[in-house]
């Protein structure tokens, strides 16, 4: 069912979901300016028909934190994924999304609060109101802008001062129906020696009609406290990936991305640290596997403002069947950030002749007491690996495979046990 998207629509939204003035103000703010933006002058092309997309669909399911009384159909679709057992054996908390709402969600932690962003909106109006948007900025881009205007779910979690959660954290957002624009919003605040992992996994049915995933992440690591944040997208092939994702990073603190691009139809995502305290940290690792008709235009971007900052960032890039894996990425010391380094290091596999896979990289030095560094390679698989290795007995395929899964191992190592299994199956395949 087509809902163009209007004042009118937005407005009806805002109050079916009781909402503020001040957050149906905003919304009208963003989407004036979603209305006169363009799409990003770089990157792949972007072909979505704005008036084909559902931008708002809520399943007949209330939320609840006990799977009997989730409706089987959901429920099969979460336990097929894996998502259950993996709660059940490993996690501190989920929240999972279907569509443009959560519908389960349970965690055991009393003194972190984890919970619908729309339900923090509600439940803790002032924590809420001082984070959002004060990171990621709903003018920034246009897609930023149409998640600012039609954001629905996603997580809030607050993670007191000195509070170590012990066991991860995870989010799982699944599209389920045909166009459907899916615009969570996720804000995350650590303070001040505090610990917290992560994890969020991304899937969807395939269709023949173009569906979006225009997500907003805010993340704010305090002083001594340290922050990953896994994902593994598989998204399928129809799916338009346009997201962003933001940390400020505080005095001595660390922030990680973990980042799996496996699925999408087009992939636009440049997690990004703002290294804003001194001797703060921020790492960024990614894979990119882009097959037939995908292209994956990930990196990561570092902005270091404190003294003794520093940032690693580790691009994996995987192309085969005429698929296009590209890098862009930023890293910037600015005058002040003395002392201060910055490594990036991009590696691409082609698998054949028809694949493709470039690098945009921005370096910017301001100081001359620091160091920045980068390092690109772009390899083939060549005729001696796959002969050697088929010398061993091993089909050209199981060669192949062999020789990715040690390419990947860096990634992999970073991953929970569990998603490295899935990591492995979804390669595998």
């Amino acid at each position: 069912m087509k809902q163009k998207i209007s004042e009118e629509f937005i407005i009806n939204l805002s109050k079916q979901k009781k909402e503020p003035k001040w957050m149906l103000d905003f919304r009208l703010k963003a989407f004036a300016t979603f209305l006169r933006l363009d799409n990003p002058k770089f990157g792949p092309k972007i072909e979505l028909n704005f008036d084909d997309i559902v931008y708002y669909k809520k399943e007949n399911q209330e939320k609840t934190d006990d799977w009997q009384k989730v409706k089987k159909d959901i429920k099969d679709v979460f336990d097929d994924l894996g998502v259950i057992k993996a709660e059940e054996e490993y996690l501190g908390g989920v929240s999972n999304q279907i569509e443009s709402e959560v519908f389960y969600h349970k965690h055991g932690y009393n003194d972190v609060i984890f919970e619908s962003t729309d339900d923090a909106l509600k439940n803790h109006p002032d924590l809420f109101k001082k984070y959002f948007n004060s990171l990621v900025k709903f003018d920034e881009n246009k897609y930023t802008a149409l998640n600012g205007a039609m954001w629905s779910g996603g997580s809030f979690i607050y993670v007191p001062k000195g509070v170590k959660v012990d066991r991860p954290l995870q989010s799982y957002f699944r599209i389920n129906s045909k166009g459907l624009g899916q615009f969570e919003r996720t804000i995350i605040i650590l303070e001040d020696e505090a610990e917290l992992s992560y994890i969020e996994g991304c899937t969807a049915t395939s269709y023949s009609a173009n569906s979006l995933h225009a997500g907003v992440v805010e993340i704010f690591v305090g002083k001594n406290a340290k922050m990953r944040y896994s994902t593994i997208q598989n998204w399928s092939l129809d799916v338009y990936n346009l997201v962003t994702k933001r940390a400020l990073v505080l005095e001595n603190g660390l922030m990680e991305w973990i980042d799996g691009n496996i699925g999408s139809k087009v992939t636009m995502k440049y997690p990004s640290c703002i290294l804003k305290g001194d001797n703060a940290v921020g790492n960024s690792i990614s894979i990119a596997y882009a097959n037939n008709n995908q292209v994956l235009d990930a990196g990561a971007k570092m902005i270091h403002l404190g003294k003794n900052t520093k940032s690693n960032i580790l691009s994996k890039s995987i192309a085969l069947n005429g698929g296009q894996a590209n890098y862009r990425g930023l890293s910037k010391i600015t005058e002040n950030a003395t002392g201060s380094r910055a490594s990036i290091k991009c590696d691409t596999i082609l698998l054949d002749t028809k694949s493709k896979s470039d690098t945009y990289p921005v370096n910017i030095l301001e100081n001359n007491e620091s160091i920045l560094e980068h390092e690109a390679v772009v390899s083939k698989i060549s005729e001696e690996e796959l002969f050697y290795l088929k010398s061993k007995g091993l089909s050209e395929t199981q060669a192949k495979e062999l020789i990715i899964m040690g390419f990947i191992a860096d990634f992999k190592k970073e991953l929970p046990m569990e998603y490295a299994v899935e990591l492995n199956r979804l390669l595998k395949s």
